[in-house]
């Protein structure tokens, strides 16, 4: 069903509008079950939203981040790409919906648990909206404003600042327990996000380095059905030619692979990384949208 989808001229504009739908529901579930009720601002304007409405009393967290954010949007519809700024102020519109309309009590009033949980998923919601190459705040947008006026402060610094800053100011507004959960819950997103972003399936690249390369690649091929690339190597202390191996297989083949090199040469050098969201014969294919 999903392949037929994929043939409709339309269905990459689709898929990204309802990527950017569910990423706002789940972001939006974060802050009215778990931030919001337990005095919780991790970073971003949402966050200022949520220390101010403790303070004032009103309008509600959605809509006061909706106000706070429209003037960023307006300065950055004009340094930003159009279509980026226009799907970034739809979920913007959203998020600021959900987090005020979604019913219910507060899931738990742990905050531990609700800086953890609401961490998870605000990261998985906002992954989510990336993916659909947007975002739901006018911070990102400010950012590349400022990067683009002082080109010393790169983006990430200046999100990094307004985070340290909102923390900072529910510290100080609620107290100290709640800035603490706040960095909490802020590097529990930041995780989430890198998880969506860079992928769910999470492949292990080997690096070999052995005298007998020719052998163990050629077993690698053969008995594991996995294609292997030889990279040219040289010692740096003996400046000798060392045979090199790139491989990329599932964590299911990590126990072949190492059985195969202990069995040709005990003595090969071996090393195995994470690969995020590999792509290509074997693997996840490219979609038109990446390729």
């Amino acid at each position: 069903m999903v392949k037929k989808w994929k043939q409709y001229k339309h269905y990459p504009l689709a898929r990204d509008y309802a990527l950017i739908l569910l990423g706002c529901i789940i972001s939006g579930v974060s802050y009215a079950y778990f931030f919001v009720p337990n005095n919780i601002a991790p970073g971003g304007i949402t966050g200022v939203a949520t220390v101010l409405t403790h303070l004032i009393g009103w309008p509600p967290v959605g809509t006061l981040s909706f106000i706070l954010n429209i003037p960023l949007f307006l300065l950055g519809f004009r340094s930003g790409g159009k279509l980026f700024v226009l799907r970034s102020f739809i979920a913007m519109m959203l998020l600021s919906l959900f987090i005020d309309v979604l019913p219910g009590k507060p899931i738990t009033t742990d905050p531990m648990l609700a800086s953890l949980f609401g961490g998870i998923l605000l990261g998985i919601g906002l992954g989510f909206v990336l993916r659909a190459s947007a975002t739901t705040g006018g911070t990102d947008l400010a950012a590349q404003m400022v990067h683009n006026r002082f080109s010393f402060i790169s983006v990430g610094t200046f999100l990094f600042a307004i985070d340290c800053m909102v923390v900072l100011l529910a510290g100080i507004v609620f107290d100290i327990q709640a800035a603490l959960f706040a960095l909490i819950s802020l590097y529990v997103s930041t995780k989430a996000i890198d998880m969506v972003i860079k992928g769910w399936n999470t492949e292990q690249q080997i690096m070999i380095i052995s005298d007998a390369s020719s052998s163990i690649a050629d077993r690698i091929m053969k008995e594991m059905d996995r294609g292997a690339t030889f990279l040219s190597a040289t010692g740096a202390y003996t400046g000798e030619k060392r045979g090199m191996i790139y491989c990329v297989v599932t964590r299911a083949e990590i126990m072949q692979i190492k059985s195969i090199v202990a069995a040709v040469d005990p003595r090969a050098f071996v090393t195995v990384t994470e690969a995020h969201e590999v792509m290509g014969e074997g693997f996840k294919q490219f979609s038109k949208k990446e390729s």
